[in-house]
């Protein structure tokens, strides 16, 4: 650990939100969002899925001792149907609620997950088409409920997206085109070919007019907050440190423990890399801003430079602090992962939020910035594993 420690110093920009405010209400506008009662719902649809099982919620009780704070807490998404990311949950729970609610037009009700999951509608599916842009996890977890119900799938992805990851969203039986550009462009070539051809965008970002199914990909998300409330056992971690690619994710979880603990809810911290601040520059601005440019990122999954309407609707004053974190701080807290008992599996950008807690604590500036302390108790979500095998491997064991 005290190798982690070392490579890690120096590795962070802070910005503290003058507009959070804990005891800001959760109220309606936010709920309308994401709220508990949205959240039942998923849970109880990703729960009748075939193979489901909350993932693991480990106990970093080391790196905790030597970043001098008394817990973190781990979630481990590494394994999450198969698919080794958290993302599982929310494009093929986007697909579903959009299929269900394209049936109940073609039929005059709803189907029930079950007679999704049984084929019973394969013949009104077999020509309806998903679609999104990704930079891969997303994309993978669209690609696998299209299958799992049986629709098309066509997938959209960046000049940088690795060929590992194209193959395991093509193993899904999806359709993937790479463009040119960047991750937004390859968002926006998305939208415009949707319109062209009538396809389904299913998209974890939201804009202004599309909105619905970017909510519905969050609330899947919130299937890992129900289990890490329950697995935590009465604990309210003091911190949250979460990385943020559009904010999505950030904004599910920052939402729903809002929503839950109210006042009580923890300082929620904000990850991003230096490259892809866009939740950052926003924060600083006061509103909506745009990071142009390459993205260019071994965090793969957090390489996007502009924010999700809806999720800086939470975000803009529920989250306490941002932070951007340099890259070489990725593989040394891969390693130290891989190296933990039980030895856990963490993808590049899986470790952001990690490596940010620990930064954070060790640097007395910063630690008092963000209320560090010998009683912190810090959560954090490791959202995938070896996403891309071949780098994950270079970056963990020099391979």
């Amino acid at each position: 650990m005290t190798s982690l420690t070392a490579a890690l110093t120096g590795a962070l920009d802070c910005f503290h939100n003058e507009q959070a405010d804990a005891k800001l209400v959760y109220g309606p506008q936010r709920q309308a969002v994401l709220s508990l009662k949205k959240a039942e719902h998923a849970f109880e649809t990703i729960t009748s899925w075939p193979n489901y099982q909350a993932s693991d919620l480990h106990l970093l009780e080391s790196m905790a001792k030597e970043a001098n704070i008394a817990q973190i807490y781990y979630k481990d998404e590494s394994t999450r149907f198969g698919l080794k990311s958290f993302k599982a949950l929310g494009g093929a729970y986007a697909v579903t609620r959009f299929l269900q609610e394209h049936l109940s037009l073609l039929n005059g009700k709803e189907p029930s997950m079950s007679d999704l999951l049984s084929g019973h509608y394969k013949e009104q599916l077999k020509d309806v088409v998903v679609s999104c842009a990704t930079d891969g996890n997303h994309g993978r977890s669209v690609a696998w409920g299209a299958q799992m119900f049986g629709c098309q799938c066509i997938i959209y992805i960046h000049r940088d997206v690795s060929v590992g990851r194209q193959s395991a969203m093509e193993a899904y039986a999806a359709k993937v085109i790479r463009i040119t550009g960047n991750y937004d462009e390859s968002v926006r070539q998305a939208a415009v070919d949707a319109k062209k051809y009538d396809r389904a965008i299913i998209s974890d970002t939201s804009y202004e007019g599309y909105t619905k199914v970017p909510a519905n990909v969050a609330l899947g998300y919130t299937v890992m907050l129900s289990e890490t409330v329950t697995q935590l056992n009465g604990q309210i971690p003091t911190h949250v440190f979460i990385q943020a690619g559009v904010g999505g994710l950030a904004a599910a979880v920052c939402g729903y423990f809002w929503d839950l603990w109210g006042d009580k809810r923890p300082r929620f911290v904000v990850v991003e890399p230096e490259a892809a601040n866009c939740l950052q520059e926003s924060a600083k601005a006061g509103e909506l801003q745009v990071v142009e440019g390459d993205l260019d990122t071994l965090m793969a999954g957090l390489a996007c430079g502009e924010v999700s309407h809806i999720a800086w609707e939470i975000l803009g004053k529920g989250a306490d602090d941002f932070i951007t974190l340099s890259e070489d701080a990725v593989a040394p807290c891969m390693r130290a992962l891989e190296q933990h008992t039980p030895s856990i599996e963490a993808g590049e950008s899986a470790v952001a939020g990690l490596a940010a807690c620990i930064v954070g604590a060790q640097n007395a500036k910063w630690r008092l910035a963000l209320g560090l302390d010998e009683q912190s108790k810090v959560l954090v979500l490791g959202t995938e594993g070896a996403t891309d095998p071949e780098l994950y491997q270079e970056l963990v064991f020099g391979a």
